[in-house]
């Protein structure tokens, strides 16, 4: 039979500091209660000696015990986050990259100006979500899922790292409340990996197909190419650059291989003044003394160094009788570049494009066998050039025959702007093809750059994939309504989690709308009203437009018929959104623990204890250290502490008195 609990005994604070910790043992006891034996007056606010502690019920109630203050496994320097905790800061985390990025999203989104630190700060104005994620620095595991995820969207179909790293933040939004609801983290991802098939089957049953049609298709890449550069630093002059980008991407063929078009960046002017060139520009200048045109080129693209004519004798010791000698080794050194330059005219050139630098000898040679040289044109540009003239990169220069040059009708040099530059035309590759833009500042230009650049990546996915799906909120809309209808079907907590699916898929027109500075709300409903009454196109519109099958007199700030007005989005696009988004998502819910590995240094020193630390301050103090023996008092009293972190309260005096026969510690709950 247990001895009745001992009433807590009046100590000054010592209340202040049980009362802290009173409602986890409560919890704790509740959960326990069971599994102990029934005693008379045993109670939460007692301390109870036991006089067997290999009951199981008190070992249980040991661990739940130590449970309180869990032992660091890791080494020094290391950290871990558990359970909640790990959990929060992921949803924290992930939630505030999405609402870092969310205000860029739609055709009325804003831009964000990236100013780096240092000496050489770089200013950037720019509202892509892949540029704003990738050149900020984040600490938070879940945070940086999301921005790889942009990236790989970037990498993969150019556009939509806005849209997929929002609709991941939101969804993680909705799982947050739903943990909070005691719905199960696996429970939740169940419900949304078949919320995430009937959205995808939606999806796929909306897609038009054009590519069996010429002209239908055309107009399908100028809608997309439209769609895309609505929200982009061109919108203004979305019209002349939807034309760049359609025959840009037209002039591949079905390729798809964007390496053809270059973009060049100069400048001046304005960004009207942009204009597609059907040809080849390479931003170097010709050598001197050499011809400034050549026709039918024969061109040879090399990757050597032109630079031996110069001695390296500055931090070099050459012994020698006289100077004589040394002109002796620059005449050798200079025969040595000539038999260089024989060798490469050997190959029946009249043009030599070199990554490298030519230096004035070799360039003096060029000239005088009218060859056209061309010196230092970077890596990327000679690789460019390999592609569009048909030519490929030599080292070597010993077999001709082995060697395969590239060509060309026309190479001659051009003004743009106060710049010189080298045209290409009529090349092996006739789909090459260069467009320049002109800007008044070069933020303007980079800008232009990037978004010129999503929405040629965006119609060379579609020339792959004809599918088009209509944008402004439609897609979403629709993919919603399957998910919900899906919902209503399914039985128990899955339900839940469909549903949350579906209004986190809702959020994206929701913010486009309060991106516009609109009704949010009322457009929502009155868009997910007429997707319930099977109109499947209907989405958001920005601009007055005339009336359509759907709806009639349409203001700023409606709803309206997606495939009247030609707002139209590549079917690849959004189903790389959507898969992208509920994987990233799926991935952070299933966190459950975030363990922060210790810095790695070259020399591991071991930390120093907090005993150690308080031994060299005290010695620092001039304070002598505590005694080795300790006496009948200070044992009490450490028994005392133990108790309390173990969640007891064991008065001074009492434990003689206790009648177990072996003494051990009550836990108090």
């Amino acid at each position: 039979m247990l001895p009745p609990p001992i009433p807590l005994r009046a100590v000054p604070g010592r209340e202040a500091r049980l009362s802290r910790l009173r409602p986890l043992r409560q919890s704790v006891w509740r959960h326990f209660r069971p599994l102990v034996p029934p005693v008379a007056g045993a109670s939460c606010e007692g301390i109870t000696c036991v006089p067997n502690s290999s009951e199981p019920w008190y070992l249980l109630l040991s661990l739940a015990s130590l449970s309180l203050a869990p032992v660091n496994i890791f080494k020094a320097g290391a950290d871990e986050e558990r359970a909640e905790t790990a959990r929060l800061s992921s949803f924290i985390g992930a939630i505030a990259i999405g609402d870092l990025v969310k205000s860029t999203l739609g055709p009325k989104g804003m831009d964000k100006i990236l100013l780096s630190s240092g000496r050489d700060a770089s200013l950037m104005v720019t509202n892509d979500g892949a540029t704003i994620l990738k050149n900020i620095g984040v600490d938070n595991p879940a945070a940086k899922v999301l921005v790889d995820m942009s990236r790989v969207q970037d990498d993969e179909v150019g556009d939509g790292t806005t849209s997929v790293t929002v609709l991941a933040a939101e969804l993680l939004r909705e799982a947050e409340s739903l943990i909070a609801k005691k719905i199960h983290p696996q429970t939740i991802i169940a419900g949304w990996r078949e919320a995430t098939k009937a959205a995808r089957q939606a999806l796929l049953n909306s897609a038009v197909d054009h590519g069996s049609d010429e002209v239908k298709f055309r107009q399908d890449l100028m809608n997309i190419a439209g769609t895309t550069l609505s929200s982009k630093l061109l919108t203004h002059h979305k019209d002349h650059f939807t034309k760049l980008a359609v025959e840009a991407v037209l002039r591949l063929k079905g390729s798809g291989n964007l390496e053809a078009i270059h973009v060049i960046k100069k400048l001046g002017g304005s960004l009207a003044d942009s204009y597609l060139d059907e040809g080849f520009l390479l931003d170097k200048k010709i050598g001197v003394n050499q011809p400034k045109r050549i026709e039918n080129a024969k061109i040879l693209i090399a990757n050597t160094g032109m630079d031996t004519d110069k001695i390296k004798i500055f931090g070099s010791r050459v012994r020698v009788d006289s100077t004589a000698k040394v002109a002796e080794i620059e005449h050798a050194e200079k025969e040595k570049m000539k038999e260089k330059v024989e060798r490469i005219l050997k190959h029946g050139i009249n043009c030599f494009i070199n990554r490298q630098l030519i230096y004035n000898y070799p360039e003096q040679l060029f000239g005088a066998a009218g060859v056209m040289a061309i010196e230092h044109a970077d890596f990327v540009g000679v690789e460019r050039l390999a592609l569009v003239t048909g030519g490929e990169i030599a080292s070597t220069f010993d077999h001709p025959e082995l060697v395969k040059l590239g060509s060309c009708k026309l190479i001659e040099e051009v003004m743009i702007g106060e710049d010189k530059l080298i045209h290409f035309s009529g090349v092996a590759l006739g789909e090459a093809c260069t467009i320049v833009l002109r800007g008044a500042t070069q933020q303007i230009l980079d800008e232009a750059e990037r978004s010129l650049h999503d929405a040629l990546c965006v119609l060379a996915q579609t020339v792959k994939d004809s599918r088009t799906v209509y944008g402004g909120g439609c897609s979403e809309m629709l993919m919603a309504h399957a998910v919900t209808q899906l919902a209503s079907r399914t039985p128990g907590k899955e339900a839940v989690a469909m549903e949350s699916y579906a209004k986190a898929l809702r959020m994206l027109p929701t913010i486009i709308a309060d991106n516009a500075g609109y009704d949010s709300a009322d457009l929502v409903a009155q868009l997910r009203a007429a997707h319930s009454e099977g109109k499947t196109t209907a989405g958001l519109v920005k601009t007055s437009c005339l009336s359509s099958e759907y709806f009639s007199d349409m203001k700023e700030g409606t709803i309206g018929d997606m495939s009247v007005l030609g707002i139209t989005e590549s079917f690849q696009v959004k189903r790389q959104v959507l898969l992208s988004a509920a994987e990233a998502a799926e991935v952070i819910l299933r966190v459950d623990n975030i363990i922060k590995a210790a810095p790695s240094n070259k020399f591991e020193l071991e930390q120093p204890s907090r005993f150690h630390q308080e031994e060299v301050m005290d010695a620092e103090e001039g304070r002598s250290p505590p005694a080795a023996a300790v006496g009948p008092r200070e044992q009490e009293e450490e028994r005392e502490e133990v108790g309390m972190l173990l969640g007891n309260d064991v008065p001074r005096g009492r434990s003689s008195s206790c009648p177990c026969s072996t003494p051990s510690i009550g836990f108090l709950l």
